[in-house]
């Protein structure tokens, strides 16, 4: 059974409005570039005495069925806990602004915003590159 999906922020607020037609795409697109998003991690086990043995971030990305990457992001930490059980090690994660996910891991894939749950939204690599052309706000 699906539970109720209940905005625990701006950005979800705004994703709602988004999806019920309420608000226009390119509005949330604009506050999506700039709003914090949750991008699981994957965390390898630790070596004996805690060190951690990589120094690069590894974010969870999946492929489709016609072989296209897709980074998985989330509006926040506790959206995520369900999606990620399904992917060991994905546990963590790191919140950020997607402009600085853009910036950092480039655009060459695709994004799923909130998969499996009521509000979300897909973006094709094609307009996370036109997304990620836009200047910030100052």
């Amino acid at each position: 059974m699906n539970a109720i999906f209940v905005a625990q922020n701006e950005l979800e607020r705004q994703l709602m409005s988004a999806q019920n037609g309420e608000l226009a795409p390119e509005t949330f697109l604009a506050t999506l570039l700039d709003a914090e998003v949750f991008m699981p991690i994957y965390e390898p086990p630790t070596q004996p005495g805690g060190l951690q043995v990589s120094t690069t971030a590894q974010p969870l990305k999946v492929t489709t069925e016609t072989g296209e990457t897709v980074l998985v992001l989330f509006t926040s930490p506790e959206r995520a806990k369900t999606f990620v059980a399904s992917f060991p090690g994905y546990g963590g994660g790191l919140v950020t602004d997607l402009r600085w996910i853009l910036q950092k891991l480039g655009v060459g894939y695709a994004i799923t915003l909130n998969p499996g749950l009521e509000f979300g939204m897909d973006f094709e690599a094609q307009e996370l590159a036109q997304l990620a052309a836009v200047p910030p706000v100052v």
